[in-house]
């Protein structure tokens, strides 16, 4: 009796015990297996990422879009737009969360265990080579050996 006693006094004074706390405050509030991709504050902040998502975020109907309450307005306004325009649920988590550049950002989770093995965005839909990476255009032959 004393057992069952002081589990109820400890979770009227502390709240219901969590399961891998540390992990679900690094994911929003959820746990990794449910994650289908996940972008850090920094690649939110690149519009190459910005439009790698918009052109898969189709895919995830469906799914719910967590984004960090810690991050700027103009951020979140611009992701909110973003996520509104496919018609998709999403939430602002602001639960022990930072704006640090390495800190989630934005998560596209499922109700249940996904487990997807990539879920980083940079990683799961790595950008194609363009001329502007690969050095500009191609120069005529001769202006390769006469500059």
């Amino acid at each position: 009796m004393s057992d069952e006693l002081e589990k109820r006094l400890d979770t009227g004074m502390y709240g219901t015990p969590r399961i891998n706390p540390d992990e679900q405050r690094k994911y929003l509030g959820t746990f990794r297996e449910r994650c289908y991709l996940s972008m850090t504050v920094a690649e939110m902040k690149k519009k190459d990422n910005q439009e790698t998502l918009q052109s898969v975020l189709p895919n995830y109907q469906g799914a719910l879009i967590l984004i960090n309450g810690k991050l700027s307005e103009s951020l979140q306004t611009t992701f909110i737009s973003l996520v509104t325009k496919q018609q998709l649920d999403f939430r602002i988590v602001t639960d022990a969360q930072t704006a640090d550049p390495e800190s989630i950002g934005l998560l596209i989770v499922a109700n249940e265990a996904v487990n997807e093995k990539v879920i980083d965005i940079e990683e799961k839909y790595p950008k194609t080579a363009s001329t502007e990476e690969t050095g500009k255009e191609k120069k005529p032959f001769w202006e390769r050996f006469f500059r």
